[in-house]
């Protein structure tokens, strides 16, 4: 340590100076020095490299092309627990098996209420951050800073983002959506209701299921118009499950067979109920889901729940070194997950992947990005000299979903026709891209899951930057304008 920031720390009151008797300099305690370094988290050397601000964590770990959390490798906790299990881990360091976030009410209706206020054009970005804001309006308590109250709070938030977004291709305002203005939908357009119509099947009863003259028997719910789905049979042995939505006016579901003898399940659109992931599925498509398409959601949540001190993740911590209350601290971090550098990549690779598949030629879409000058999306990444962990344990379980063996493919290829130009290996946003492609998910689809997921990940910083010194993250600028004085303008 310098001379001149052990004095700074004296001038601060942080640490007391004794006066040699008789003689020159100061001595100091050497048990307030201790203390002193514990609680401030000793700001490292700077990286060789470019100065980067290296900050102590006991949370990531990113070590020979493997990522850990809390030491246990990020791959073996996608496949084995759920989201919400391997966040309040995460947060505690206790693994609680059936582990639920439940979103208070007050919380979500605010949330709901703010969302449906936006203009139509406002993407799931948008969304997330007003119900964030609406959420810590409506916690008078946000300002506890206690660790139990900081979980209280994150396990609060997490569900209310989700639950706050309206239901794929549904006006908001509708049964899952939150009540306010109608017409404008999840993916941030308006729909007619002739468009709706030619996009989702018809539920009525005794209408034909598919072109096969399969038949759907059903009976009307009760006397209020609701409406209950039967089953049909499409020749194949396959059966068309629904469920009605409750007592709030939504409609089912939709629900189809995949063509390979399986059975999708379709749940409510409503926010109260069903499994986390399945309530985020039915936000980010219209399409309906399968069990091994919702363990691939699973475990891309729990794989981007953190990657050290990315930039999103340093933003949250510094939002926290000011003792910023955690709603605020995912708001510091949805900010800089907003910038097309980050967050964002995941829908540049969606487009990219969408074009090979249009026009069925990888070659020609890589040639176009590397003619004009642009990087090819979803691959390589400065952490991992190899093949990104996550995108690799992502793509083993997409080789499993029928539906996405055609964007998994063309992904592929991708990299096959990259290869012949550079060394550079699929990452997370590729994986990410074959989702939300192969599922008629929108562009934004995979900043959406990479949002809600790296939720759990600013709190962990944030609980772990609480401990330390107040205000620590606080850089030193560099003036580089003139000297002064200089005169007036």
């Amino acid at each position: 340590m310098k001379p001149e920031t052990v004095y700074a720390y004296v001038s601060r009151g942080q640490l007391t100076s004794h006066r040699r008797p008789g003689g020159r300099g100061s001595t100091f305690d050497a048990k307030e020095v201790d203390a002193l370094i514990r609680r401030g988290g000793r700001r490292e050397a700077a990286a060789p490299s470019g100065g980067d601000l290296v900050v102590r964590t006991g949370i990531t770990l990113i070590d020979a092309d493997r990522c850990y959390f809390r030491g246990v490798d990020a791959t073996e906790l996608a496949a084995r627990y759920s989201y919400e299990e391997v966040a309040d881990w995460l947060w505690t360091g206790r693994m609680r098996p059936g582990t639920r976030f439940t979103a208070p009410a007050e919380a979500l209706a605010a949330a709901r209420r703010s969302v449906a206020a936006l203009p139509a054009h406002s993407g799931p970005m948008d969304r997330l951050r007003v119900a964030a804001i609406a959420a810590a309006a409506a916690d008078p308590l946000r300002f506890d800073l206690s660790p139990d109250a900081v979980l209280d709070a994150a396990r609060g938030l997490i569900p209310t983002l989700v639950d706050a977004l309206p239901a794929a291709g549904r006006p908001v305002g509708e049964a899952g959506g939150g009540s306010g203005e109608r017409g404008a939908t999840a993916l941030g357009s308006r729909e007619t209701r002739e468009a709706r119509e030619s996009r989702e099947p018809d539920w009525r009863v005794g209408a034909a299921a598919d072109g096969e003259d399969g038949r759907v028997a059903g009976a009307t719910a009760d006397g209020e118009g609701g409406r209950l789905v039967g089953t049909a049979a499409d020749g194949e042995g396959d059966r068309l499950v629904g469920t009605p939505a409750g007592g709030e006016g939504g409609r089912p579901v939709e629900t189809a067979a995949d063509g390979e003898g399986g059975r999708f399940v379709g749940t409510a659109a409503g926010g109260e109920g069903g499994r986390f992931v399945e309530r985020l599925w039915l936000r980010l498509t219209a399409r309906p889901y399968d069990e091994p398409s919702l363990r691939v959601l699973e475990a891309a949540l729990v794989l981007l729940i953190d990657h050290d001190l990315a930039a999103s993740t340093l933003a949250a911590r510094v939002a926290a070194s000011a003792r910023a209350h955690p709603y605020a601290v995912v708001s510091a971090g949805f900010g800089a997950l907003d910038g097309p550098f980050h967050g964002a990549a995941s829908g540049l690779a969606h487009r990219m992947l969408a074009e090979v598949l249009e026009r069925g030629s990888a070659a020609a879409v890589v040639a176009d990005h590397l003619r004009a000058g642009r990087r090819v999306p979803g691959l390589g990444h400065r952490l991992y000299p190899g093949e990104d962990p996550r995108a690799r344990a992502l793509f083993d379980m997409l080789a499993r979903v029928p539906r996405a063996a055609e964007a998994l493919a063309a992904a592929q290829d991708v990299v096959a026709a990259t290869a012949r130009h550079a060394s550079l290996h699929a990452n997370v946003d590729l994986a990410l891209s074959v989702l939300s492609v192969a599922t008629g998910m929108p562009v934004e689809a995979g900043e959406t899951i990479f949002a809600v997921a790296r939720t759990a990940g600013w709190i962990a910083h944030a609980l772990e930057e609480y401990e330390e010194r107040p205000m620590r993250m606080r850089p030193s600028g560099q003036y580089r304008g003139p000297r002064p004085p200089q005169p007036l303008p």
